[in-house]
């Protein structure tokens, strides 16, 4: 049974007709309104300052195959609750692409090494999704222009346009609106990513419930954010915080701990702690870690959302 597999493992190999890497970069967002309540689509409007970050990144690869037709994903590395069937966003949008470009009867193999946490408001499976589609319309030069691919990530999620327009950027609407901003890469801070995990689904739904509060905190932005907006909020903490009462502890331990405010990222549980220069980040990464007994990791903002390599 082993050497079959092991035989097929080699033709298959051998059968590669094309390879590309994409690097998948997580995104943050730094500040959040939510402008209404739950809308006839069952969204809601936003206003978010978005920023795709180098640390945590997933890495995606695909090639070309020659039999099975279709989609097929292999995680390599990461978390084991990932999916690797049609429940994974990165095959879904793969096989919309190939569906759209009249070319489902393509084989293409995608295998995903996985560092960005599902369910910590770090755009995760966005992530993967958009590299999945940028990486097969790359590996099979597809004739799908950039207009369609946008129309793609808006029928995939909210959050899939943002990976597609590259580098920070106001989301509006439920996401789908995006507003390039100028902002130097490199813009350094602490990413502090508890090891529970909260549905944005739920953060939204108890938001709803809860009348649509707009939080009480505020962060005044820090040098080049400055230019963009006079505060960082976040309008879904009050609702993150009702679903999973250990995120305001956690976040008032990491803010004695760090002498700072914290931000929580997105519908959370993830924290951002903007920092006021690359020295010395990772040594205060693990000692915050190590105080918190949660994974942080320093991060900086980076220019591109998903990077391609052939």
């Amino acid at each position: 049974m082993g050497r079959v597999g092991a035989r097929r493992d080699d033709a298959v190999n051998a059968a590669h007709l094309g390879h590309v890497r994409a690097t998948a970069f997580a995104k943050l967002t730094l500040s959040l309104r939510v402008l209404g309540l739950r809308r006839t689509d069952g969204f809601h409007e936003l206003e978010a300052l978005t920023v795709p970050i180098g640390q945590p990144h997933d890495i995606l690869e695909a090639v070309t195959v020659p039999e099975p037709p279709g989609v097929a994903l292999e995680m390599l590395a990461g978390d084991d609750g990932v999916p690797s069937g049609r429940e994974n966003l990165a095959v879904r949008a793969a096989e919309s692409l190939l569906q759209r470009a009249g070319r489902a009867r393509d084989g293409v193999h995608l295998a995903l090494r996985k560092r960005i946490p599902s369910a910590r408001g770090l755009g995760g499976g966005s992530a993967d999704a958009a590299a999945a589609v940028l990486a097969v319309h790359r590996l099979l030069e597809l004739d799908v222009s950039e207009s369609e691919l946008f129309e793609l990530a808006a029928d995939l999620g909210s959050d899939v346009p943002f990976f597609f327009a590259g580098g920070a950027a106001w989301m509006r609407g439920r996401g789908e609106l995006l507003e390039r901003v100028a902002l130097r890469p490199g813009l350094p801070m602490l990413v502090v990513m508890p090891p529970f995990p909260v549905a944005t689904p739920d953060v939204y739904r108890a938001w709803d419930e809860l009348g649509g509060p707009h939080s009480a905190r505020s962060v005044a932005a820090p040098g080049a954010l400055a230019e963009l907006t006079a505060e960082l909020v976040n309008d879904l903490e009050p609702a993150a915080e009702h679903v999973e009462p250990r995120l305001r502890p956690l976040r008032e331990r990491l803010e004695d701990a760090a002498g700072r405010d914290a931000l929580l990222a997105g519908s959370g549980p993830s924290y951002v702690v903007l920092a006021d220069g690359p020295v010395g980040l990772p040594e205060w990464a693990e000692g915050l870690s190590g105080a918190l007994g949660v994974p942080v990791v320093a991060a900086a903002t980076v220019s591109k959302t998903v990077r391609l390599e052939v």
